[in-house]
């Protein structure tokens, strides 16, 4: 194929079609936005203690009969333990008063044999009062949020493959119906087991409309649009969506109606299909010219401008000389990209735990658990916006190490915060999400600059499933609360500060052209180049990214 976009230039840059299209697949990234992170209303745990059965107790041995104990210098009552059940009986029965005549700390203690209590203050139901995942079952719940990031790891391993064989268009839409059936069944679970996995499905479906939709774009719209689609667009609608999700769960309190309602918000897409089109360079690439041409000439009349006769040429057609497929082994075949590459490994770890933490622990903050949720997807819009903004004029390795520096510093700061200023933690923690967001995005941007164009998709690839790793662990990180309330932020903060040291050696990318070749990317050696004959890159454009600058200059796209 020859160069869609001078082809395709008659078009122009901007015109109702492309900002239609524009907006017409941002709003599938909204679904991804309220689908991805309601297990943190689904999943959250209200105060229980151990379900006292209707026997005959006086009104103070029913007071008495759950155990007190001191957490983080609070005494609140025992939710795993009770006083034996029996023996409260027969003391109560003799007439004996707790604390008066009995030192009820020397009474054995015993499990909660008949169940749980749980406050309805909050939520009707969760599946926590569901299927009592609470004391020793509590490990069960960090577990089924993990099955979604182990769905985000296996959709994101096929879900490029099936765009590639069926057509984007049609993955985009599969995955929407897919995700609305994984959804509602999972709102019929019957066990714990079963909620598990269709979350893996969800996790599955989701990942693949957000990458199928992504790719979409970038190879429908045109180059302008293509930048702002890829930096801003997409992000900003999944934060739409993420902000409504504490709403309708407020509305609510059900987790099974909850469910229920968030799988039938796909519906609205079905009218989209008659809207969206297909990618004319994925209609080329299997030969469907013809097809490639009706969506073009489409576009020129919606944009009110003329077609010439023949759109792509015969000559621009011809098959592309075969070149090497490269594979993982070749990035361990140079020390300089086995090294590279370990480092980021590392930063998308580190990041994707302190990202994915922080927003599954929402429901564990003090204060209104849907008010905190809102705040944490709302300080992610000025986080995206900022960095879009700064990626073109500050160097990408002191931007990020300063942005992991501000996230960990701070949730390390929160252990110092007396519980008498909870607001003050609230707004550290929303202060360590930004820093997080703005790491976030700023990754994905250096790490496609710091690949050459032959180990670009390999490269990102292998960093997408280090992340996956992350936000499978991300989960666990937050059940060492249970521990103590400290532990996640002294753990993700110290992993942040590590990973913000180690950024420091890799190499800088600002006004730098991508490197075309392994060889050009080889001169680069920690924090200088090794040859002072060469420049590890050309300088490039001020004010642009070198990944902007390729998707503005050549039609092949990054896909995550």
């Amino acid at each position: 194929m020859g160069d869609y976009d001078e082809d395709t230039a008659f078009l122009g840059q901007t015109g109702p079609y492309f900002w239609a299209t524009f907006f017409l697949l941002n709003t599938v990234f909204v679904s991804t936005g309220f689908n991805g992170l309601y297990i943190v209303f689904a999943g959250a745990a209200p105060k229980h203690h151990c379900l006292i059965p209707d026997v005959n107790l006086t009104e103070e041995w029913k007071n008495t009969i759950i155990p007190i104990r001191l957490v983080n210098g609070e005494e609140v009552q025992s939710q795993c333990s009770r006083y034996k059940l029996d023996a409260v009986r027969n003391l109560s029965a003799a007439g004996y008063l707790p604390g008066r005549d009995i030192n009820i700390t020397e009474l054995e203690q015993e499990g909660c044999l008949d169940g749980w209590s749980y406050s309805k203050e909050i939520y009707q139901s969760t599946i926590v009062t569901e299927w009592d995942l609470v004391c020793d079952n509590q490990w069960k719940v960090p577990f089924a949020s993990s099955t979604l990031f182990v769905g985000y790891l296996v959709g994101s391993l096929i879900s490029g493959q099936l765009s590639d064989r069926f057509g984007r268009k049609k993955v985009v839409f599969i995955s929407l119906g897919a995700q609305c059936l994984a959804v509602l069944l999972q709102s019929f679970s019957h066990s714990w087991r079963m909620f598990c996995i269709m979350f893996l499905f969800v996790g599955a479906s989701q990942i693949s409309i957000y990458i199928s939709a992504f790719v979409l774009g970038t190879e429908v719209l045109s180059k302008t649009m293509r930048v702002l689609f890829t930096t801003l667009g997409a992000f900003l609608f999944y934060c739409i969506g993420y902000m409504t999700l504490p709403w309708i769960a407020y509305g609510i309190r059900d987790w099974r109606t909850l469910l229920a309602v968030l799988s039938t918000t796909s519906v609205v897409y079905i009218p989209l299909w008659w809207f969206i089109p297909e990618s004319p360079r994925w209609l080329i690439t299997q030969g469907r010219v013809e097809e490639a041409e009706v969506i073009i000439r489409e576009a020129a009349r919606k944009n009110k401008v003329e077609a010439p006769s023949i759109i792509f040429k015969e000559s621009d057609l011809e098959a592309m000389p075969s070149t090497k497929r490269y594979t993982m082994l070749d990035v361990l075949k140079s020390r300089n990209l086995r090294c590279i590459t370990l480092m980021c490994l590392l930063l998308w770890m580190a990041i994707n735990i302190g990202y994915f933490g922080l927003s599954l622990n929402t429901s564990n903050l003090s204060g209104n658990p849907f008010m905190n949720c809102f705040l944490s997807a709302t300080t992610e819009v000025p986080a995206y916006v900022v960095s879009t903004w700064l990626l073109g004029k500050c160097p990408r390795r002191a931007l990020l190490s300063s942005f992991l520096i501000i996230g960990g510093g701070v949730l390390l700061l929160i252990q110092f915060i007396p519980d008498t200023l909870q607001y003050i933690a609230l707004a550290l923690e929303m202060t360590g999400k930004f820093g997080f967001t703005m790491a976030f995005s700023i990754v994905y941007i250096y790490t496609a600059e710091l690949y050459p164009t032959v180990l670009r998709n390999v490269g990102m690839g292998m960093c997408s499933s280090a992340a996956r790793i992350g936000s499978i662990t991300a989960p666990y990180v937050i059940y060492l609360g249970t521990y103590n309330k400290v532990l996640p932020y002294i753990l993700m903060g110290s992993l942040t500060i590590a990973s913000s040291v180690v950024n420091f050696f890799l190499p800088e990318t600002l006004h730098k052209d991508l490197p075309e070749t392994v060889e050009q990317m080889q001169e680069c050696r920690g924090l200088c180049c090794r040859s002072k004959k060469k420049k590890c890159f050309e300088n490039g454009a001020p004010g642009t990214t070198p990944i902007q600058h390729e998707l503005k200059s050549d039609a092949q796209t990054l896909t995550l």
